[in-house]
């Protein structure tokens, strides 16, 4: 990891549906008919186009690692209508809590070999194509986006944070003239959030000077099991919470009044946003 602490502050930064408006064209024309294609399920097509959306779009399971994601959606399958060969495998391997890559899983089929596995590979591949083959105009930045990096840029440092392939973010953000902004950029390669997080905070960061701005529960619980600080773009209102961020957040997160009270009304905003009042 070629990186070097400048600031006493760092903002990590999630990706898709947070910085970049990528989330729900990814599933709905890549990841959920992916699955359909490599499974054979044209069938029950709208059933499971209608569940794979609500997993990791619409629920406290919103931006779940794509293998987890895929292995919560084959269970569901294989208990409702079609026996899924090797399941199990899939689920031994999310469960075992290493690291949830393409790079990771071609090394677990080279040593298992087990039918869901290679399928599994098979389908990762193929989504990252079609992802490949999205024009720019489907992945824009959300509005407001490039305005509070800028005010953050060299008051801290800013490192990209996603659980995405690499080589997508990179020209997503390239081609928007965002990652100029940012000094790091932390993919799927490279292991979990709370993991990515963590490696950071170890290179001299106070934590209460960390701040992770995400748009799923699993960027909440990276930046909770890290000690770090929580700012939430809420989903379907995200132009308002960059706005926010970049006219109030950043300001109290350099200012040392982002924890407390306004980290849990966010924070409680948040969860209610997806379906779960706390």
């Amino acid at each position: 990891m070629e990186f070097e602490k400048r600031n006493d502050f760092l903002i990590c930064v999630d990706s898709d549906g947070c910085a970049m408006d990528t989330m729900d064209v990814k599933h709905r024309k890549c990841f959920g008919p992916c699955l359909v294609e490599i499974w054979g399920l044209f069938s029950r097509q709208d059933q499971v186009l209608s569940r794979w959306n609500n997993i990791n779009l619409y629920s406290m399971t919103r931006g779940v690692n794509r293998f987890k994601g895929l292995a919560l959606m084959l269970r569901e399958i294989q208990d409702t209508f079609m026996a899924i060969e090797g399941l199990e495998d899939l689920e031994a391997w999310v469960r075992e809590g290493g690291e949830l890559s393409e790079r990771a899983l071609e090394y677990r089929v080279r040593e298992r070999g087990s039918l869901c596995l290679e399928m599994a590979l098979l389908w990762s591949r193929k989504v990252n194509e079609r992802i490949d083959g999205l024009s720019f105009q489907d992945k824009l930045p959300f509005a407001g986006v490039w305005e509070a990096l800028s005010q953050a840029r060299g008051r801290g440092d800013i490192a990209v944070v996603s659980s995405a392939n690499r080589q997508a973010v990179e020209e997503e953000w390239r081609y928007y003239g965002l990652l100029d902004l940012v000094d790091l950029v932390m993919a799927q390669d490279m292991g979990s959030k709370a993991s990515c997080i963590s490696r950071l905070v170890g290179m001299g960061y106070e934590r209460d000077h960390v701040l992770m701005a995400g748009d799923a529960p699993g960027d909440w619980k990276a930046a909770e099991e890290s000690g770090v600080l929580y700012y939430p773009i809420l989903a379907g209102r995200e132009r308002e919470s960059w706005k926010e961020f970049g006219e109030e957040g950043i300001e109290r997160f350099f200012g040392g009044r982002f924890g407390g009270e306004y980290q849990e009304e966010k924070v409680r905003e948040f969860l209610e946003n997806l379906g779960r009042p706390r």
